[in-house]
């Protein structure tokens, strides 16, 4: 198979059903019997591929990982219950109290508090640079450094960073490069071929097919020599490439208990099958949109990595095969005019996920920042006056008469 969305429908669990049924049951259960006492033993050991037990592995969810592992071309994918899921269960497997990881403040706001808030406190240190800037990366790394934490596109500041200058630098200092991929999806970004160790993504977001169920992805692209990670170099030792997949698996992931559900597996395995078709749709509304904002007199300011003028307009291109996400920013003249606008909407949903069917409009300062200082949102790069647009899969003119609609209101 060499076709994305060929590979989603068709790949998954080999063997077949008893029944012939052409997708994989949801295997709503908890406990999976065993034929001896020791097949069972050898299953909690790892040395027999079974299932025991739903909170470690499921079949529906084996299915959908398996799926994501061929259209990644990775050496292995682990489902969890979210995109925060993904990134915190990634990070315990990989770091300790008194160390530390390098990203930016110009992350989603949810990943930096789980950083600085949720982490801190357990001696976790965060040290933030421009990606933009290597002396400033090269300066952060130091023999504590755990991971080299970003984001394929920065959500909401729409950033876009120079993926292989970054895997540059993390591989000289032999440290694992994570990338939050869920703006881009395997689709439409490569992370492997780019370097990037270990992909997290929120399948909540375009796998789930319409914002029809929770869930999130770690992918190990087996690119990093597990010998260099201080906490699992002894793993490495025994079990080579798998060990950061098999310490999740049976230590972090089974400890934590952030699973997914076997439903929203199954869901999202539908969702799967449409992704490629949804997301061009999305990238060729948001295009449209972002060309009709950036021309309107009432906008001071469109943040779109697909216009010409975006200072990540060039790397974005590059890296994204032509496309630039389904995301879009625009600054109005105040934050009361931005209200103004939000509360006009008839069929633009005030709502706060990204990447779904339907188009959904925000306040970023007021909602998903709003635990932050002024401040601070100001070195996140959130300003009072910006509205964030998830662009869904409407028609473009059905959307640009209820932004038209936004504007006469101002």
């Amino acid at each position: 198979m060499k076709g994305f969305t060929t590979k989603a429908i068709h790949g998954g669990l080999a063997g077949g059903d008893p029944y012939g049924t052409l997708r994989m049951p949801v295997y709503d259960n908890v406990a999976f019997a065993h034929e001896s006492a020791r097949a069972i033993q050898l299953t909690f050991e790892g040395k027999k591929p079974a299932h025991a037990y739903s909170r470690i592995s499921n079949p529906t969810v084996q299915d959908l990982e398996l799926k994501i592992k061929l259209l990644s071309g990775s050496l292995g994918v682990l489902g969890v219950a979210s995109g925060m899921a993904a990134i915190s269960n990634t990070i315990l497997a990989l770091a300790e109290a008194g160390t530390n990881i390098v990203t930016t403040r110009h992350l989603f706001g949810n990943s930096l508090s789980l950083f600085e808030k949720t982490f801190g406190p357990w001696g976790l240190e965060v040290r933030h640079v421009d990606m933009d800037d290597a002396a400033s990366i090269e300066g952060a790394i130091d023999a504590n450094t755990r991971a080299l934490f970003l984001e394929s596109i920065t959500n909401p500041q729409l950033e876009v960073a120079d993926c292989a200058m970054v895997s540059a630098i993390t591989q000289r200092h032999k440290i694992p490069l994570i990338m939050d991929n869920t703006m881009m999806t395997p689709y439409l970004f490569n992370s492997k071929k780019a370097g990037v160790d270990i992909e997290v993504l929120s399948s909540t977001k375009y796998i789930s097919g319409g914002a029809t169920s929770l869930g999130g992805m770690i992918i190990d692209n087996g690119s990093f020599d597990w010998r260099n990670s201080p906490r699992l170099k002894e793993s490495a030792k025994k079990i080579g490439p798998m060990a950061f997949l098999a310490s999740l698996r049976q230590e972090v992931f089974r400890n934590v208990g952030a699973c997914m559900s076997p439903h929203n597996a199954y869901l999202q395995s539908l969702g799967l099958e449409s992704m490629a078709l949804r997301i061009d749709k999305s990238c060729d509304n948001s295009m449209k949109l972002a060309g009709y904002l950036q021309n309107h007199p009432q906008v001071t300011r469109v943040g779109y990595p697909g216009l010409a003028d975006s200072k990540f307009h060039g790397i974005a291109k590059k890296q994204f095969k032509n496309r630039f996400g389904g995301l879009l920013t625009f600054e109005l003249a105040s934050p009361e005019a931005c209200f103004r606008f939000i509360d006009a909407m008839t069929l633009i949903k005030r709502a706060t996920n990204v990447n779904d069917n339907k188009t959904l409009i925000i306040h970023p300062f007021s909602t998903i920042f709003a635990e932050y200082s002024a401040a601070d949102k100001e070195a996140m790069g959130v300003p009072p006056t910006m509205i964030r647009l998830s662009v869904g899969i409407e028609d473009h003119d059905d959307l640009i008469d209820d932004l038209d609609r936004g504007f006469s209101a101002l």
